[in-house]
C-alpha cells in the first residue's frame, strides 16, 4: 500500500478554526468525538508533528536540513503531548515542560536565523498546547495543568472522546476557564464520496455512482464504516488485499464485505 496522503476534509477545517481560535483567545477547548474520526489526524497535521516529532524526541546535534522543522513550528507555535498511560503527575509536569521548551528553542532558532539573538525564554514562543487522549490524566495533571495556564496564558485544547466535557465538569476550577467545545464528526455522505474518489484516483481507478456496481460498492462502505475514517482506512487496505489475492480489477460489494470479515469492527 502507497502511505495515505492527508485529505482536508471539512472537520479537519473545523478543527483548523477552532484551534486558531482558541491560540488567539488564549483560552481552554475541549475537542471531543468517537474513536476513529480523525481527530489526532488533525491535531498532528495542524502541529506539524509527523515532521517535527523525529527531531523533539531525539533532541540530538543539529542539521542544516532541520530549519525546515523550525519554521514549521514557528507557523504554528504549538505543541501536541499525548499523555502515557499510568502517569504521574511529577513525570507530566516534566514532560510536558521539556516539550514545550524543546518547542520553543526551535521557534527561537528560526526566529534568530538571520544572526539576531532574543532573550525570550523558549517556552515563551508556545503559544498553544494540544493534548491528545487527555482522558488519562489524573486529577492532579489537570490542577498542574491549570495552574500553568492562570501563570503563562498558553491557550490549551484537550482532546478526547465524547463525554469528556462531563468528565471535566467535576473540576469547577479547571471547568470554568473552559472557554470552546468542539464535536469532530464522522465524515458526511458527500464528504465519504470525495474521500472514496480520491482513494480510487491514487490506485489509478475510477468511481462513478451512477454506476451500478460502484454504487453497491459505495453503499457497501458506507453501511460498514459510518464515515470513520480509521476504520475506511483499515477496510480499503483490506480491499487492497482482497483484490490482489483474487486477481480482480473491479470493485464490488462482494469484494468490500469479503474484506469487511476480515476486520474486527468495535463500536465507534
Amino acid at each position: 500500500m502507497t502511505p495515505a496522503r492527508f485529505i482536508a476534509t471539512k472537520e479537519h477545517r473545523r478543527f483548523t478554526e477552532f484551534a486558531d481560535t482558541v491560540k488567539a483567545n488564549r483560552t481552554i477547548g475541549i475537542c471531543f468525538g468517537p474513536a476513529g474520526v480523525g481527530k489526532t489526524l488533525s491535531a498532528r497535521r495542524y502541529t506539524h508533528w509527523d515532521k517535527a516529532e523525529p527531531l523533539l524526541t531525539e533532541w540530538g546535534p543539529r542539521q542544516d536540513t532541520d530549519a525546515d522543522v523550525y519554521a514549521a513550528l514557528a507557523r504554528t507555535r504549538t505543541v501536541l503531548y499525548t499523555p502515557p498511560v499510568l502517569q504521574s503527575p511529577k513525570q507530566f509536569a516534566h514532560e510536558i515542560d521539556q516539550i514545550t521548551t524543546r518547542v520553543g528553542v526551535c521557534i527561537a532558532h528560526h526566529a534568530n536565523a538571520d544572526g539576531s539573538s532574543s532573550r525570550t525564554p523558549a517556552a515563551k514562543h508556545v503559544r498553544l498546547i494540544i493534548l491528545d487522549e487527555s482522558e488519562r490524566l489524573a486529577p492532579t495533571s489537570l490542577e498542574l495543568l491549570r495552574d500553568q495556564f492562570d501563570r503563562t496564558s498558553i491557550g490549551v485544547i484537550l482532546i478526547g472522546m465524547p463525554g469528556l466535557e462531563k468528565q471535566f465538569s467535576r473540576y469547577p476550577q479547571f471547568y470554568s476557564r473552559v472557554g470552546f467545545a468542539h464535536q469532530y464528526r464522522a465524515l458526511g455522505q458527500e464528504e465519504l464520496l470525495f474521500v472514496l474518489r480520491r482513494q480510487w484516483q491514487r490506485r489509478g481507478r475510477t468511481l462513478d455512482p451512477e454506476d451500478y456496481t460502484d454504487a453497491q460498492a459505495i453503499a457497501a462502505i458506507t453501511r460498514t464504516t459510518r464515515g470513520n475514517f480509521r476504520l475506511l482506512e483499515r477496510l480499503l487496505v483490506q480491499i487492497e488485499r482482497v483484490m490482489k489475492i483474487n486477481e480482480l480489477n473491479v470493485v464490488t460489494s462482494d469484494v468490500v464485505e469479503a474484506a469487511r470479515s476480515t476486520l474486527v469492527i468495535g463500536a465507534a
